[in-house]
């Protein structure tokens, strides 16, 4: 089901008491922050996603994989949350017990006042130990050169921005990007939580992911045979169509503001 206003997605937030919100890079792009393919850009385009994002390509030149990761999180550190994260963070005002789930690994919505949201695909800023996912690692802003790049930009040498990764405080071990790389499990508590939180609302709001990404595709999935309801917003027709109870055509920086807007319109005062 389409429709070109957000009544009766209105209705069903107005009404709501268990919501769930899942984001994919859609959300993200909008801050202009790329996916992980699209960041191969300049120097780092004779690069395959595949080269880097592995965990045997970290193993065989961790230099080169932790300078990339570096390289994006700079990039994300100079984005900022668009008025589709402050929507987010508005509903999770709104209707206590919100869970937002995330596909992205950066800190947009945290930034816009998300205080707990699950990282489905891990987060650049979250490094962890290869020997033992459990050690706490933390990484430092990054060097002073980038500051002096041409457009906003970091530097990149012509052969990658290779920086040494850091070591595990605890053994010794080199410290990862705490990122799912291809090949990978998702983290099973927060792929858990997720299925958990989808099971048990009464609405969920898929916010610009494709729908064709598993196991994250799965949990709208999971809340429409629970019998919640399903809106989706994104641009562009995806898989999930089918079980939404609607389809909002547009970016999530647009939609959502004007959704929360009309949910709430008649009653402005939060729930307590």
């Amino acid at each position: 089901m389409e429709e070109a206003l957000p009544h009766r997605a209105a209705e069903l937030l107005g009404d709501a008491r268990r919501v769930v919100v899942l984001t994919g890079a859609g959300i993200s792009a909008e801050s202009g922050v790329p996916t992980f393919r699209d960041d191969l850009t300049g120097l780092w385009a004779r690069f395959d996603a595949r080269e880097l994002a592995t965990a045997a390509a970290f193993h065989a030149d961790p230099d080169l994989v932790w300078g990339w990761y570096e390289w994006r999180r700079t990039r994300v550190r100079r984005a900022e949350p668009n008025p589709g994260h402050l929507a987010i963070a508005a509903i999770e005002a709104r209707i206590p017990g919100t869970t937002v789930i995330t596909q992205n690994v950066d800190d947009l919505h945290e930034r816009a006042g998300s205080p707990a949201p699950i990282h489905l695909h891990g987060s650049l800023f979250a490094p962890r130990c290869v020997a033992a996912a459990a050690h706490p690692a933390t990484i430092d802003d990054a060097d002073d050169a980038d500051a002096d790049a041409p457009d906003g930009e970091p530097a990149q040498p012509h052969d990658g921005r290779r920086i040494a990764p850091p070591r595990c405080t605890s053994c010794g071990a080199l410290v990862r990007p705490g990122v799912v790389w291809f090949g990978e499990m998702l983290p099973e508590a927060a792929f858990t939580a997720a299925v958990e939180a989808a099971a048990a609302c009464d609405l969920l709001l898929a916010v610009g992911t494709s729908g064709v990404v598993y196991p994250a595709a799965e949990i709208p999935r999971i809340a429409a045979r629970s019998g919640a309801a399903v809106i989706q917003v994104n641009p562009e027709p995806t898989p999930l169509d089918r079980v939404c109870a609607v389809n909002l055509r547009g970016t999530a920086a647009h939609v959502l503001p004007s959704l929360v807007a009309a949910a709430w319109a008649a009653d402005p005062a939060p729930r307590s």
